[in-house]
């Protein structure tokens, strides 16, 4: 009852604004009568105004003088600015004026109409400024704790749920991984201590073998190990060892269920804004989060074949226009569908029948320049076409290579991964004997650009960069451009301060640097089109899936529930044998990169 009385003055006025608002008059009336009879305090109304009377009693004239020296010492104190504005300039009189109010100057401030035409103007100024809203408190408060404030708590409580879960994952994977590590330092330091006592003669016995053994292996392993395997056979523990850090193969992966693909290309195209980021959101999920195998080949097979993307349609709105779209959301949300598909050996297949999709892709790279995360989707979908021939003559020609130039000239501006995808992209292109061409045409440029990005602090770059390097080094007016700058001398700092596989990939480049050979030679990438060597390599990355723009609210669908609850088809899903490029390493571990590869395959070890 305490805090009720505490605050009844403020309870009050929220119920009087509402009244008013509402316009319940003769009830305003009532409850103000009330209040008045039972002495409930009401908050004072602003926007009164003090007037001076036209009759002055003695106690009047007090005030009045009193209040003119406050006025007074407010005008020279902190309103001294106001007295360079011309409006304000005349009220510097006032206080010094005997009878104001019949003052030809100021006699207007002291009729009945002035204080609410103030008002009226204020009112104005401040619904132009802060876009003030007529909604009385009341119902403000209702809104904000009612049923929308019910909703932020539901979906705040959903993430913070996910966002446990995930950590625990990682909580336990952080300690496996440090028990493993101690374990190996442990074993590492036996065996030490066993290699240096065989110096004196000392044997080593089955029994130590098959015990450090045992410890090695993981703790499922171990009572079969120790009872069922030979460690002193010749070999056998080292092929144990490689075998354990091979994948363990998943099984028993259930097939997700088919989609009714008419349906969903249906609302992609005609459907709300929110529906289509939804349905992008969740077809990128079922594809990024299915497990690599049969599971995920199942899921890409099917928009193949559904043609998810009217990569092959005629019609003027397909579900590839989305691209375009006039939401933020949808555009980003379909970029990165698109680098999702692009990820996989089949889906750079599929997208590149289609020379619509890379002719849409560079015209939102080029026009993208608000959402950095789309930009990063159109970018890394472009690096990972740029593995095939055809598609490297077509980026080439449309003159990628030169706004590419143009990004990283200044790289300290760029994210992490639009710097790696398009260092690698640009290195694709230069493989290519069109792509050196046109680097010839600007040479000076292409080289400051390619040494600036040597001494960048993302080592991650660094092969992509040695290779667009010794690529174009391989034309003669290239390196005389090269030379002129003193190349050598700048790559032969970096190579003080590289590490050793970056010390000997500078070495091949100054060897290119100084060779006399005409270009056309070597393993470097021809114009070929007709054979594709794209070797069958997938890599579906973490950042496919970062910052999400949409959650859902109370009673909406997302993900996998909503295409299983409004998109649920008849089982068609069947298996079909992959595509098998040619997988062989292209080049040694000391040489430049000198075959198209992406950031993600490069970094996860495949051969490129």
């Amino acid at each position: 009852m305490g805090d009720i009385l505490a605050h009844e003055s403020e309870l009050l006025g929220l119920v009087k604004e509402y009244l008013d608002f509402a316009e319940f008059e003769d009830t305003l009336k009532t409850f103000l009568k009330e209040c008045q009879m039972k002495g409930k305090p009401l908050p004072k109304t602003s926007g009164g105004s003090l007037r001076v009377s036209k009759s002055l009693t003695i106690q009047d004239k007090e005030e009045l003088s009193e209040r003119i020296s406050y006025f007074k010492t407010y005008l020279e104190s902190k309103g001294a600015a106001l007295s360079q504005t011309t409006e304000f300039l005349p009220f510097y009189a006032l206080p010094f004026v005997p009878n104001p109010m019949v003052h030809p100057s100021f006699k207007e401030l002291f009729q009945d109409s002035w204080t609410p035409e103030l008002k009226l103007k204020l009112e104005k100024f401040l619904a132009l400024m802060f876009k003030a809203s007529n909604t009385p408190k009341l119902l403000t408060l209702y809104k904000e704790n009612g049923q929308s404030h019910k909703e932020t708590l539901q979906q705040l409580h959903q993430q913070l749920v996910e966002a446990e879960r995930r950590a625990m994952t990682y909580l336990k994977r952080y300690n496996k991984t440090q028990v493993d590590y101690h374990t190996l330092i442990g074993v590492t330091a036996e065996l030490v201590d066993s290699l240096e006592a065989t110096v004196s003669g000392k044997m080593i016995t089955p029994e130590y073998l098959q015990s450090v053994c045992v410890r090695l292996f993981s703790n499922q392993m171990r009572q079969s190990l120790a009872h069922s395997v030979d460690f002193t056979r010749p070999g056998t523990a080292s092929t144990m060892l490689r075998a354990s850090l091979a994948p363990m193969k998943l099984k028993d992966v259930p097939l997700l269920p088919s989609l009714d693909y008419e349906k969903l290309k249906k609302d992609l195209v005609l459907g709300s804004d929110r529906l289509k980021a939804f349905l992008l959101q969740a077809l990128r999920w079922r594809l990024t989060t299915s497990h690599p195998g049969e599971q995920r080949d199942t899921v890409l097979q099917a928009y193949i074949s559904n043609d998810l993307l009217d990569c092959h349609s005629q019609s003027q709105r397909t579900v590839l226009q989305l691209l375009h779209g006039r939401s933020d959301v949808v555009r980003q949300y379909m970029a990165r569908l698109i680098n999702a598909i692009a990820s996989l050996a089949e889906g750079r297949l599929y997208l590149a029948q289609s020379t619509e999709v890379l002719r849409m892709l560079e015209e939102r790279l080029k026009e993208e320049d608000k959402d950095i995360i789309a930009r990063e989707n159109v970018l890394g979908a472009l690096q990972k076409f740029s593995l095939r021939r055809p598609l490297q003559t077509a980026m080439i020609r449309d003159g990628l290579i030169f706004w590419l130039i143009h990004l990283l000239k200044e790289p300290d501006c760029l994210s992490d991964y639009t710097l790696e995808y398009s260092v690698a992209l640009l290195m694709n292109l230069c493989l290519r004997s069109a792509g050196k061409r046109v680097c010839a045409t600007m040479a000076g440029l292409v080289l400051k650009v390619l040494s600036d990005l040597l001494g960048h602090e993302n080592h991650e770059i660094q092969p992509y960069v040695n290779g667009a390097l010794y690529s174009i080094l391989s034309i003669p007016s290239v390196r005389e451009e090269a030379r002129a700058m003193g190349m050598e001398d700048i790559l032969r700092c970096f190579m003080k301060e590289g590490n050793a596989e970056m010390t000997r990939q500078i070495e091949f480049i100054i060897k290119q640097l100084n060779s006399e050979e005409l270009p056309g030679g070597g393993l470097d990438s021809d114009d070929d089109d007709d054979e594709d060597e794209e070797e069958d390599h997938d890599t579906m990355e973490a950042d496919l899936d970062k910052d999400e723009l949409i959650q859902p609210q109370l009673g909406e669908l997302s993900g996998e529930k909503l295409l299983t609850t409004e998109y649920l088809g008849i089982m068609t899903n069947t298996g079909k044998p992959r595509r098998r490029g040619l997988a062989s390493v292209q080049r040694g571990g000391d040489e430049p990169l000198r075959r198209p590869v992406t950031p993600g395959g490069h970094r996860n070890g495949c051969p490129v």
